[in-house]
């Protein structure tokens, strides 16, 4: 059986989705790595989960038993995997899904082909991985640059950023919906549909500075993406499609197969580019 040799982690949305559940009074179960539970570095969360409610369990996606043992607990199951490195991984938990039998909500076609009534929950952008660097996944940077700004493409197609514990709210409110069965659910608060040269406006206007600004060309970002290994081809791949093409915001939804989150749940007070912007300054 395959073992992950990654170093212990736990999911943002794991970790906002798992309160948000036992908050809204659901019996509530983690699954966790064992070396990641009896990780140090982890206790702190671990101790959060614990005090919230939230039940932990023992287990790995590259282990089967242990997923299928862990899903018999419970009938929702919410895939908070996001990494490129395992999203081909996701069919392993469908695999176990079908085998525990007793599940009636979870992770694509593969559900589908096996008849598992879904919501699949399009988060887009999270705030917290594309609004420090401004966009500019190149950058490894924590917080918002003070003098000049590198945008790729031309700063122009409007993408979606949401807040992690929104994501995690809107994912709560959606497992006992009616609405959401067998549908798409797309975040997409409206304040937060915004260009890249728009929250650059923003950031400028918040620190009173204007920034010299260059560009990374279509071209330029497409090479980059051929001559980039895994996982930076993925996740370059993603900003092409997002902040050059923009597919986040190029279609419509249709009731055939989508909903959207802040006009299902209006109560849900969304955190706004600008306010997130603001611990920055």
């Amino acid at each position: 059986m395959k073992k992950s040799n990654k170093e212990p982690f736990i999911s943002p949305l794991l970790y906002w989705g798992a309160g948000k559940s036992a908050k809204a009074g659901h019996p509530t179960f983690a699954l966790v790595r064992e070396n990641t539970a009896s990780n140090p570095e982890k206790s702190e969360l671990i101790e959060i989960f614990k005090s919230s409610g939230v039940i932990l369990l023992n287990g790995d996606i590259y282990h089967h038993e242990s997923l299928v043992k862990a899903i018999k607990q419970v009938d929702v199951v919410i895939c908070a995997l996001g990494s490129p490195e395992q999203v081909a991984d996701q069919v392993k938990i469908v695999a176990a899904i079908k085998e525990a039998g007793n599940i009636k909500a979870s992770v694509r076609r593969s559900i589908e082909a096996e008849g598992i009534p879904y919501t699949y929950l399009v988060s887009n952008g999270f705030a917290g991985y594309f609004l420090p660097n401004l966009g500019n996944v190149l950058t490894s940077a924590t917080a918002p640059p003070r003098d000049k700004a590198e945008i790729i493409g031309d700063g122009n197609p409007k993408a979606i950023f949401v807040k992690e514990e929104d994501i995690a709210t809107y994912t709560i409110k959606a497992v006992d919906d009616p609405r959401t069965l067998n549908k798409i659910v797309y975040l997409r608060p409206p304040e937060n549909i915004l260009s890249i040269n728009e929250i650059v406006s923003l950031w400028e206007k918040k620190i009173g500075k204007t920034f010299e600004k260059t560009y990374l060309s279509d071209d330029q970002l497409l090479k980059k993406i051929q001559e980039s290994s895994s996982p930076l081809n993925l996740n370059l791949s993603i900003v092409h499609s997002a902040f050059v093409k923009g597919d986040l915001t190029n279609f419509e939804i249709k009731a055939s197969f989508g909903v959207e989150a802040s006009e299902l749940y209006p109560e849900v007070k969304y955190t706004i580019v600008d306010e997130y912007l603001d611990q920055f300054v």
